[in-house]
């Protein structure tokens, strides 16, 4: 019993507890112009997806990709979408939504967003005007 006890305690000390989800590792960080998201989960009971948040420093959060849960629980998603260059750093959280549609959130992870090219920012200043 003790053993049991031990081994769920350094389970959830080493990861982040969420309702039916066990997120053991959730990085952040720029490479090439992009954001490459990584997460690694124990459990994925009762989920039904992973949304994918981006914010700026002093903004709020939007949906920027939904991401289905898969039987390997690893996890890498490359954001391609952050183009601004007044606000190069951004932050990211994962919002968990369970089949019941209850929500939970990773921690918030932020990120220097470096090495984006001159042609990426203004196509993305182009594509805001669209939106």
């Amino acid at each position: 019993m003790k053993i049991k006890s031990l081994i769920l305690f350094l389970i959830i000390s080493a990861g982040i507890v969420l309702p039916g989800v066990y997120l053991l590792k959730f990085t952040v960080s720029s490479s090439n112009g992009n954001i490459i998201l990584d997460w690694q989960c124990s459990s994925e009971s009762n989920l039904r997806d992973y949304v994918i948040q981006r914010k700026t420093v002093s903004g709020n959060y939007s949906d920027i990709a939904t991401v289905q849960p898969r039987s390997d629980m690893n996890y890498e998603y490359t954001d391609q979408t952050a183009y601004k260059n007044e606000d190069q750093v951004y932050v990211y959280r994962i919002e968990i939504v369970d089949n019941d549609g209850s929500l939970s959130y990773s921690k918030e992870m932020p990120v220097i967003h470096s090495g984006i090219s001159s042609v990426k920012r203004t196509w993305g200043s182009i594509k805001a005007l669209f939106r």
